[in-house]
């Protein structure tokens, strides 16, 4: 798949914040190295995992030691799918149709990041909570989900911005994009969310041979909304080609304006 072997270190788990956030930098650097689009979202995942660190230094949470757990395992699970794919593995449906589109030329900026939101919200994140907490206090750790939530929320509405500097037409379009994570999709991250808690909720209470069928028909259903990112219909497809067209700049550069 590359010239340059994928780091063996990220086979590792990430025992904190700040491994994860090493292990990430491992994933960009190599992207950079191999001209792959896989560091589109891990440059944003780092940004997001840099904030909540910081939110959990600045005491913003109820429990920090909790959220911090459940930071690491939400991380891991993508660092892994990550490695899994690098290494000629088989990672989940969902990552694996996130990372496929990754090959191919005509997805935009956008669309990548996406695919990459939509696996590791719409599945991993449910499955992260419950590998966090007993079904028992799953009640008392919602209040800090929300919180978790604001900043994934505040990143994914910064990185309009970023795409115009990949995309400069972006800056004087604002009025037909106004909302750029609808450009492709009606894609809600509110509403990915909040299904996210439901399917903590519903995985919960269910013994591990049960939650891992719940997981494998969730897993399916998810790969199954990554078609819809990366082929959206005939008029939206038109107009991610037309903006496929404009983007300047080389995977390199589109991963360092990201970062």
């Amino acid at each position: 798949m590359s010239n340059t072997t994928f780091p063996d270190s990220i086979s590792t788990p990430a025992s904190s914040i700040d491994d994860a956030i090493s292990q990430i930098t491992h994933i960009i650097n190599w992207a950079k190295q191999n001209d792959s689009r896989i560091g589109y979202f891990a440059a944003l995942y780092r940004q997001i995992l840099e904030q909540t660190k910081i939110r959990i230094e600045q005491n913003v949470f109820d429990n920090e030691p909790r959220v911090t757990r459940l930071t690491v395992i939400f991380a891991n699970r993508y660092i892994h799918a990550c490695f899994q794919y690098l290494t000629g593995q088989l990672p989940s449906r969902s990552w694996l149709a996130a990372f496929h589109e990754t090959q191919r030329w005509r997805p935009i900026v956008l669309q990548h990041l996406l695919l990459g939101m939509n696996a590791h919200i719409n599945l991993d994140l449910g499955i992260a909570v419950v590998d966090t907490v007993p079904a028992s206090e799953l009640p008392d750790m919602k209040n800090d989900f929300d919180k978790i939530n604001m900043v994934l929320a505040s990143q994914v509405e910064g990185v309009q911005q970023k795409l115009a500097g990949i995309w400069p037409l972006l800056r004087l379009l604002d009025t037909l994009l106004a909302d750029a994570d609808n450009i492709v999709i009606n894609f809600s991250m509110e509403k990915a969310r909040e299904a996210a808690w439901s399917f903590a909720e519903s995985l919960a209470p269910l013994s591990e041979e049960l939650r891992e069928q719940e997981i494998m028909k969730k897993d399916q259903t998810v790969a199954l909304f990554s078609e819809v990112i990366s082929r959206p219909g005939f008029a939206k497809s038109f107009v991610c080609f037309m903006i496929r067209l404009g983007e300047r700049g080389t995977i390199r550069r589109h991963i360092e304006i990201l970062e």
